[in-house]
């Protein structure tokens, strides 16, 4: 298979074959006023560089693959509405790129037709819980931006089980999700620990999952424990509801969450990466949905740079080249907010403390490159 770097290359050498075509059809005209008196120079480069980005520029929306029934991630209301964290990082990316945080279309999809729909452009990002894994990097031709969320796979178990750790869990049969990283880190848990594991059973969802787990098909269920927080918090009353179930502490995978695009689409790719970053940013400097315009003056040139505003009076409009506006950063936070605003208000309520998932500043490994 080739290697990234072959297909960067080749991509470089045929950009550069193209623009030295360009000049000479062109002549003394390229890079100058068209018919309206529209500089058309960045235009052209943005196609070149970034076919996905300029085509999500022409629909005017963002195509979302995500999830429709996992709470404090992505849930499908009745209103038609999504909610949840992974929900508002696509709607952080529209806002990013068309200054319009509802410009999105929510597809969801199974955990099998993740990256297929990926590969095929049924979606422009993928934004549903995935784990950034070197086979998923390579062979799945996906390129993974920044990580939104550090988790780690874990075991439930019924409350009344008599299992308190993955040391009691030998002879044991395990239910899981089939076509994610769960089974193989599994496997491996229980040959590092010496304990037996009868069966792993795999169903296509979480809601056959759940249906062997209540019928005691199986003795744990194994997932990131993330999602295991998320279905507890939604486990049947009739069955005892949350209390009836039990999360360990033993974390025995890495587990980094986040969007991926395809690859081979710098352009497309440093719009989500930069979107994603811009939140993370904000909680950094304090900037918040509700106090956003009050640093649009602000005496510091990083924030007025991070917000799209010159560094000093009079001066140009910061553009580093990432074909986003000036101003995508201030979109992303005062439509969606800050990366903290995104946590309190759908994985908090699920039990779930920022931890590892804190700043770098707050004892965390959250960590936005400056935007210079």
């Amino acid at each position: 298979m080739k290697t990234k770097q072959t297909q960067v290359w080749k991509a470089v050498c045929a950009a550069v074959v193209l623009s030295l075509l360009a000049a000479a059809c062109a002549g003394d005209d390229a890079g100058t006023a068209d018919g309206d008196g529209t500089d058309t120079t960045r235009e052209v480069e943005l196609s070149q560089s970034s076919d996905r980005l300029q085509a999500v520029l022409d629909a005017g929306v963002v195509k979302c693959g995500t999830r429709d029934a996992l709470p404090g991630f992505a849930v499908l209301g009745e209103d038609g509405e999504y909610t949840g964290f992974d929900s508002d990082f696509c709607r952080a990316i529209a806002a990013a790129v068309l200054g319009d945080a509802e410009a999105v279309d929510m597809v969801p999809l199974e955990t099998a037709d993740r990256f297929t729909a990926l590969q095929s452009g049924e979606i422009d990002v993928l934004v549903r819980n995935t784990t950034w894994t070197a086979t998923r990097d390579g062979s799945e031709a996906a390129s993974f931006a920044a990580t939104t969320l550090y988790d780690g796979q874990t075991m439930m178990v019924k409350e009344d089980s008599g299992f308190g750790s993955m040391e009691d869990m030998d002879n044991t049969t395990i239910c899981l999700v089939e076509g994610t990283t769960t089974q193989l880190n599994l496997t491996g848990e229980y040959e590092r620990r010496d304990i037996t594991l009868t069966e792993a059973l795999s169903f296509a969802d979480t809601d056959l999952v759940q249906e062997a787990f209540v019928a005691d098909r199986c003795d744990g269920w194994t997932s990131d424990a993330t999602q295991l927080l998320s279905l507890r918090s939604t486990y049947p009353e009739s069955e005892g509801g949350p209390e009836a179930l039990v999360i360990f502490d033993d974390v025995f995978s890495k587990e980094p969450l986040g969007p991926a695009v395809s690859d081979g689409d710098t352009g497309w790719f440093d719009a989500v990466n930069w979107a994603i970053f811009a939140t993370i940013q904000a909680e950094e400097f304090g900037i918040t949905s509700a106090n956003v315009d009050d640093f649009l003056d602000s005496d510091n040139p990083d924030i007025r740079r991070f917000l799209g505003q010159p560094e000093e009076e009079g001066g140009a409009e910061p553009d580093p080249g990432l074909g986003l506006p000036a101003d995508f950063a201030y979109q992303v936070i005062s439509q969606v907010g800050n990366y903290a605003e995104i946590f309190e208000e759908h994985l908090t309520p699920l039990g779930l403390e920022r931890g590892i998932n804190a700043l770098w500043t707050d004892g965390g490994i959250l960590y936005a490159p400056p935007y210079r």
